[in-house]
């Protein structure tokens, strides 16, 4: 994938070299020419030092191609902003950080598909946003060996099982079901039907295959 992030403080590098170092096209656009310098010593990606709020600057970064944009600075207006802005190249995803809550109601009003709040902002999970986008929320606990995933079920050979019958294994347990809206505990006997969403609990080194195992 070609991924653009905006911001190359804290979060913003260790996010591009996350993404880097799993074979991923990154460019970074950062306006403070010392963080520039800093990431071009520790990134094998194009850095870019500009305003991201920028129109040029974003064109520069051949934005229209790419498939993620990540608004990561500290600066909520300026996320807000050049998200509005990238919006019109059609970009799959568009994920900005937010650092005032109260900010939240307008990022999500310009049709930004994710927000992620000051105490979600660690690198790794903007990088699982990013790469594993048929994950409707996520949150990573313990030391990043398990995580919680809430997925649709949209495989026909999960669909009209039994939560039983496909949990719990060594790897992953359902934990929870959502039908019509409601949460409920499963029993091993409720019958999962397509479009209901399951909350998963799973090793993390499993995820891949429990996406696809309610998915494909």
């Amino acid at each position: 994938m070609y991924i653009v992030i905006m911001g190359a403080g804290r979060v913003g590098l260790h996010l591009a070299s996350n993404l880097v170092g799993r074979g991923h096209d990154v460019t970074l656009i950062e306006n403070d020419e010392h963080l520039c310098s800093n990431a071009a010593v520790e990134l094998d990606a194009l850095i870019i030092c500009g305003n991201g709020t920028d129109k040029k600057t974003l064109e520069e970064s051949n934005v229209s191609e790419a498939d993620v944009f990540v608004a990561a600075t500290g600066n909520d207006e300026a996320n807000l902003l050049s998200c509005i802005l990238v919006k019109q190249y059609n970009i799959k995803k568009i994920i900005a950080r937010l650092s005032n809550p109260d900010h939240e109601e307008a990022f999500k009003k310009v049709g930004i598909d994710d927000v992620i709040s000051p105490e979600l902002t660690a690198a790794g999970y903007l990088e699982k946003l990013i790469t594993r986008p048929k994950v409707a929320d996520l949150i990573v606990i313990g030391k990043g060996d398990a995580e919680i995933l809430d997925i649709t079920v949209k495989n026909p050979k999960v669909i009209g099982k039994r939560v039983g019958d496909i949990s719990p294994t060594d790897d992953f347990i359902i934990v929870a079901v959502y039908k019509n809206g409601e949460i409920t505990i499963p029993k091993e006997d409720m019958v999962l039907n397509e479009g209901d969403k399951v909350s998963i609990l799973v090793k993390t080194n499993a995820v891949k295959d429990v996406v696809k195992m309610c998915t494909k």
